[in-house]
């Protein structure tokens, strides 16, 4: 696409209409696009219905939310949150403003913007945007529009964008803040993920590639905020069905085992006996007692 002139900017507008794998996901874009803003530039009072990410490549803007305001300018990114009013205006500078934009929506988007410090409450980010952001945002443009309507291997990678680019906003060392003793709603929904699948034998690095994070960082802010790292989570999980299914069925020790994950019934009877101090048929035995 090629940019079209309009009344305070140039611009071009991509659309894309989510299907069954994007909402599965709980994560899809909506729309983007590019713009170089004319010396009136200004938006709003406006309001969306989704999360509108934006990344400025050059020039200077304020952004005013809350009876707030903050200038921003290249390398910086503000994201507008659904239902609220914003207004936002280029600034006067020795560039035109120039920005991309990325519309999302789905449950997980807050979730993942919190992750990079952007919240309603503070809905930009400074000295955010890498070489390598810019790149994927450009990437997932391209994709949205030459899409293929319907593609569910089209959908699974701009999911796989979005997951990467917003991974590239997120600091290292950034604190996730909480509520004391409570996890935040993404960790909740970690363990919801953990509960339902931890008896297929999931992993934490499967985990993590849900909530949409690294590994390491996923498992610190976990241990953090639940008190136990995520493999002793999805090990309690295991060890409260596997001592259920001994007190309350006849399966056998074995299809146990093959039920809660496991790979065979040595690594399930190790770890029974590691976890309780018994074996499994001693754990049954004193149950029917």
């Amino acid at each position: 696409m090629s940019m079209q002139e309009y009344d305070h900017e140039f611009a071009e507008f991509i659309y894309y209409t989510p299907g069954q794998w994007d909402k599965e996901a709980r994560l899809w874009p909506v729309r983007g696009g590019n713009s170089i803003a004319k010396a009136h530039y200004r938006v709003g009072p406006k309001r969306i219905e989704c999360y509108s990410l934006h990344v400025v490549h050059a020039g200077r803007l304020c952004l005013e939310f809350a009876d707030k305001s903050i200038e921003l300018g290249s390398g910086d990114l503000f994201c507008l949150f659904p239902g609220r009013t914003y207004n936002y205006y280029a600034l006067s500078s020795e560039e035109p403003l120039q920005m991309s934009w990325l519309a999302m929506d789905g449950s997980r988007v807050k979730s993942l913007l919190r992750l990079a410090g952007v919240t309603p409450d503070r809905p930009y980010g400074q000295g955010l945007t890498t070489a390598q952001a810019e790149e994927l945002l450009k990437q997932m443009l391209g994709k949205m529009a030459a899409v293929e309507r319907g593609n569910p291997a089209i959908a699974l990678e701009l999911q796989s964008l979005i997951c990467g680019l917003l991974a590239e906003f997120i600091p290292g060392t950034l604190p996730v803040p909480v509520q004391p003793n409570e996890p935040s709603d993404w960790i909740r929904e970690c363990m919801e993920f953990m509960d339902l699948h931890a008896t297929e034998g999931i992993s934490v690095q499967q985990v993590a590639a849900f909530a949409g994070v690294h590994r390491s960082y996923f498992s610190n802010i976990f241990a953090e905020q639940v008190g136990v790292s995520p493999q002793k989570y999805l090990q309690q999980i295991r060890m409260d069905k596997a001592k259920q299914l001994l007190r309350e069925t006849d399966a056998s020790v074995t299809e146990i085992a093959l039920s809660l994950g496991y790979p065979n019934l040595y690594t399930f009877t190790r770890a029974f006996k590691v976890y309780y101090k018994v074996p499994p048929l001693v754990m049954r035995a004193e149950g029917s007692a």
